[in-house]
């Protein structure tokens, strides 16, 4: 068995002798228990707060590359009636078959993706409820199934090849804030090191309402004209993300959310699609924000560490047993588990900073709080029009109001 990592919360108190550090064990194949039903509860909670008070449905998206919590974190979900469930990042294929099996409390697995694993070798990881269940349930709503595609030819094999119905697409541009899709072909980097995207990176839009499923627009679509566009050509609707982040309900430390709309009420806003940012290896838009790590300064001044791990990959060691690693932790560890220096160029650690954007970030010896990184859409810099008068803030309901004011 390969060595059990383990992660560090630190709880502060309001006096030293009240603070404490707690230690959980970091997700992996085979668990650990507690790490499971931690997985399954918090995913419960997020979804049965968000659905409080209205009749609304409420989705959640996940990365299909993050796939060890995959199984426990969509039945904690479906538990608390999630209505729609959205996943990128990857090839969902399997997905639907687990949303299947789940409403009757049903055993499932999902393959997990092992580099160096031989072709065919079963590395599925596997997931029973009746294990985490003290009475019988009645049956779960299985919630509608929509993946975040950015080509015709994978919506079309997830359709013919998943295990199960996918109900919708969600069309996401290269202009879309968090992880975007490789361009496709050879990739080619402009002036400022950013990838370059081409024709064959648009989506026919013609071709897709031929495959008979509803699908959504997203990337730069926070505008009225652009619903009215996306309407027309066939699309269910848009999805919006950019605009929601920054307004007042949105969970974002307040610090960063005024430190960003001053900057669009300045036109200084700058967005960077970094092509080696993000340790999947997908491209990652990163917002520009003085104390955060998009600055060369913080980058380099945090000392590397992965001690969340939500975003490592599973490899095969020498021995037979599978590792984990991450192209952001230190590099000699990194290359001391067989992964290649090159790698570790510029990775950053989005687990962290993602996490301290929220107001959750690591501190290490009492002392280093990890910084946070924004990621936002391109068209950022329009959020400056959903502030009024002398307010710094809005609300989400000023960015619906005006998503809807041609309707």
């Amino acid at each position: 068995m390969a060595e059990r990592v383990w992660q560090t919360y630190y709880i502060p108190g309001g006096k030293e002798e009240t603070q404490a550090y707690i230690k959980t064990p970091l997700h992996d194949k085979s668990g650990p228990r507690e790490v499971t039903e931690l997985c399954i509860v918090g995913n419960f909670v997020e979804i049965y707060l968000a659905r409080e008070g209205h009749s609304n449905p409420v989705g959640i998206n996940y990365l299909e590359k993050i796939q060890l919590p995959h199984l426990a974190s969509i039945y904690g979900a479906m538990l608390a009636g999630v209505g729609y469930i959205l996943m990128g990042a990857g090839i969902p294929t399997r997905i639907p078959g687990v949303l299947d099996r789940f409403v009757n409390h049903e055993s499932a697995t999902y393959p997990l993706a092992v580099t160096g694993s031989l072709e065919g070798e079963d590395t599925a990881i596997g997931f029973v409820p009746q294990d985490f269940m003290e009475c019988e349930l009645p049956p779960l709503k299985r919630p509608t199934f929509l993946a975040i595609i950015a080509s015709n030819t994978l919506a079309t094999t997830l359709l013919r090849k998943s295990n199960g119905q996918v109900n919708g697409f969600i069309i996401e541009g290269p202009t879309a804030g968090g992880h975007n899709a490789p361009p496709r072909g050879k990739m080619q980097m402009d002036a400022e090191g950013e990838p370059i995207y081409g024709v064959r990176d648009e989506v026919d839009l013609a071709k897709m309402r031929e495959l008979g499923v509803p699908f959504w627009l997203a990337g730069g679509y926070a505008a009225a004209e652009k619903v009215k566009y996306a309407l027309s050509e066939g699309a269910a609707g848009v999805q919006v993300g950019t605009a929601f982040a920054f307004c007042e309900e949105s969970g974002l430390r307040e610090d960063l959310k005024q430190g960003m709309i001053r900057r669009a009420l300045e036109s200084s806003v700058k967005v960077k699609t970094d092509a080696v940012a993000s340790p999947t290896g997908f491209p990652f838009k990163v917002a520009r924000l003085e104390g955060t790590l998009s600055e060369p300064e913080v980058y380099a001044a945090r000392p590397r560490v992965c001690d969340l791990g939500y975003l490592r990959e599973a490899y095969r060691t020498e021995d037979g047993s599978i590792g984990y690693r991450c192209a952001a932790e230190p590099v000699t560890t990194y290359v001391s588990k067989g992964g290649k220096e090159e790698a570790t160029d510029g990775r950053k650690c989005l687990c962290n900073c993602l996490l301290a954007n929220i107001g959750h970030p690591q501190v290490r010896a009492r002392k280093h709080v990890e910084p946070g990184m924004l990621t936002a859409g391109n068209d950022l810099a329009s959020i400056a029009r959903f502030v009024s008068g002398t307010k710094t803030q809005y609300a989400a309901a000023d960015v619906v109001a005006a998503l809807l004011e041609t309707a």
